[in-house]
């Protein structure tokens, strides 16, 4: 073979193996698309969509809630702001100047703002100032001209009509914090408010709603060309609570300028009708957030405004535990209807000397008679032979001492003591001057205005252990309340007793006494020391209470319920430092009940 045809032959087999190289490319090219356009269409074309289509979550409107009657009490309402996008202003300084020279806006705005424009892209609105009245929005409009880049948008705020005589059962809302953030989406979305506490906190998971989406075309900068698909989501669920406004109107007021609490329960149902605590505050300061002024003014206010004092006071009950003491003892057999102690004014215990608070003492008392007079000497003889584990007992099953979740933030429990709890808490022994001070309802024992309201609650329905709750009950939900096993009679002897307190000549609270229509009070004062008086002054004369600086007078509670043969109601009212419980207290109750019958609440 020639050379020439060899070199053919190379020439050919080259070509060849070029031409099956560019089919094998060619045919491997075509598979590669085939299987890119037909197999995995779907997940190029959600890519494609996903650089394309942006997905927003959308805030849903936050449930409304009602009292008993239909009263709205927090809802939602029209909110304008004014959003800058710099993008659309030559300069930004000079927009917000102009802005300024017409709103005005506070130091820690401007910061604000100041902020979140270093922080955010131009085309990202960001927001100068909520709330806007529509005289103030009137005005932006007018001068739109001069403030390019500045915008107007609607939406809603958490607002409460009643503000602060609702503050502790409602509490208020806020914007997530770091903390507060879980999985879901929703709770990273800019302007989405959460429960901070009160009823808004604990039943936040009902009256947020579900989230809707809106789904925007978005260009490769990430700014907004339109809008595609809009899902609006669900309003979050409505809620009514038991309290009766006008009662709750009521019980507020009645305490003027002094600082307490009271609760006020349907005795039966175990219903909320009322719970105050003063002073209070306006939760509406916080749903924007709250200034540093207004934060430091409410954090450093002696009398605690920012305190729930009805479910996180905890008080010494004074003599309002005197109604424990004397069912405890009845109950075991240690005192009758007919058994009397001799009161004269003080009595030594152990080598110590313990006063009534009558120094001339009341001569022979018997337990409805100790209970109208409030005579101590009485309650320490019966505290000493009843012992205390059988007093812790019987407040216990009167709830005192227990859990009593209502849904409010920091709740107590307050403290009941026994012989085993000093000798675990205190490593020591139980004394007899422990179960005497015990028996007045002072030295270890402490207990909530809502515990105290229960107790008189459990006692008045005839022992049947109700309890309480913010939400209004229907014959489904309405709860079974146990039988607490205290015979009849011995409920009647303590009855009688806080019915002489109020309606007997010479009872403790006959100056609060009424008859209204027919219905009348009965119930029990106390007088707590939050000072140890000495010997010293005891002997060169004890410093009258109103001559004492506010923080060291005694703490004026009382306890009621209506009417007498049927009751109702009952109510508890704890006045701090309010010096005398038949001469504060009891007539606050009193106010209180009578607003009760008046309205007729059921």
């Amino acid at each position: 073979m020639s050379s020439r045809d060899e070199k053919l032959k190379i020439l050919g087999h080259r070509t060849l193996i070029i031409i099956l190289v560019n089919l094998l490319a060619f045919f491997f090219i075509v598979a590669r698309l085939y299987y890119l356009q037909i197999f995995e269409a779907d997940k190029y074309r959600t890519m494609s969509d996903e650089n394309r289509i942006s997905t927003r979550f959308l805030v849903p409107p936050r449930g409304t809630i009602y009292d008993r009657n239909g009263v709205v009490i927090a809802k939602n309402e029209q909110e304008f702001q004014a959003l800058l996008l710099a993008e659309q202003t030559p300069d930004v300084s000079q927009t917000l100047q102009k802005f300024k020279n017409i709103i005005k806006l506070s130091g820690d705005e401007e910061n604000k703002i100041d902020a979140e424009l270093k922080k955010h892209r131009h085309f990202i609105p960001i927001k100068l100032k909520g709330n806007l009245p529509w005289d103030e929005v009137s005005k932006i409009m007018l001068n739109a001209p001069d403030l390019p880049g500045i915008e107007i948008n609607e939406g809603l705020s958490r607002r409460y009509p009643y503000a602060d005589l609702y503050a502790h059962v409602l509490g208020y809302v806020g914007p997530v914090a770091e903390q507060d953030k879980k999985d879901s989406p929703i709770y990273m979305v800019p302007g989405f408010k959460i429960g901070k506490s009160g009823l808004e906190k604990s039943l936040d998971y009902k009256l947020q709603g579900h989230g809707g989406t809106v789904k925007l075309e978005v260009n490769a900068f990430g700014r907004v060309m339109k809008e595609i698909e809009r899902n609006a989501g669900s309003i979050g669920d409505s809620v009514q609570i038991s309290i009766d406004t006008r009662l709750q109107q009521a019980a507020y007021q009645a305490f003027g300028e002094n600082s307490g609490a009271a609760v006020v329960l349907d005795v039966h149902s175990g219903e909320i009708l009322a719970l105050v605590s003063t002073p209070s505050f306006d939760p509406n300061l916080f749903t924007n957030g709250i200034s540093y002024k207004n934060w430091n003014e409410l954090l450093n206010n002696e009398r605690k405004p920012l305190v729930n004092k009805a479910v996180s006071g905890q008080y010494s009950p004074g003599s309002t535990f005197k109604i424990v003491v004397a069912l405890a003892a009845l109950e075991a057999g240690v005192i009758d209807a007919n058994t009397r102690y001799y009161c004269a004014g003080a009595m030594e215990i152990s080598g110590s000397r313990f006063h009534c608070w009558r120094h001339a003492g009341h001569g022979p008392q018997n337990v409805v008679e100790a209970l109208k007079n409030s005579c101590d000497i009485f309650f320490y003889e019966t505290a000493l032979r009843v012992g205390i584990d059988k007093i812790h007992n019987m407040a216990l099953r009167l709830g005192l001492g227990q859990p009593l979740d209502v849904g409010l933030d920091n709740q107590k429990n307050g403290l009941i003591p026994s012989q085993q709890w000093k000798k675990t808490v205190k490593d020591a022994v139980w004394t007899k001057g422990d179960s005497a001070n015990a028996g007045i309802g002072q030295g270890y024992v402490l207990i909530t205005p809502l515990h105290l309201a229960t107790m008189l609650a459990r006692v008045v329905n005839g022992g049947y252990a109700i309890t309480p709750t913010l939400l209004k009950t229907t014959p489904q939900t309405a709860q079974k309340a146990k039988f607490l096993n205290i015979p009849q009679r011995y409920i009647e002897i303590v009855k009688q007793g806080m019915f002489e307190v109020v309606n007997a000549p010479g009872g403790t609270a006959a100056r609060a006494k009424f008859n209204y229509n027919g219905a009348k009070m009965g119930g029990k004062t106390g007088t707590t020391q939050v000072r140890r008086i000495s010997m010293k002054e005891r002997k060169s004369g004890i410093i009258r209470d109103e001559n004492l600086p506010w923080r060291l007078r005694n703490h004026a509670l009382f306890i009621g319920f209506t009417p007498i043969d049927e009751p109702r109601y009952a109510v508890a009212v704890v006045v701090e430092h309010g010096s005398s419980g038949s001469g504060v207290a009891a007539p606050i109750a009193s106010q209180i009940l009578q607003k009760a019958l008046e309205l007729d609440i059921r």
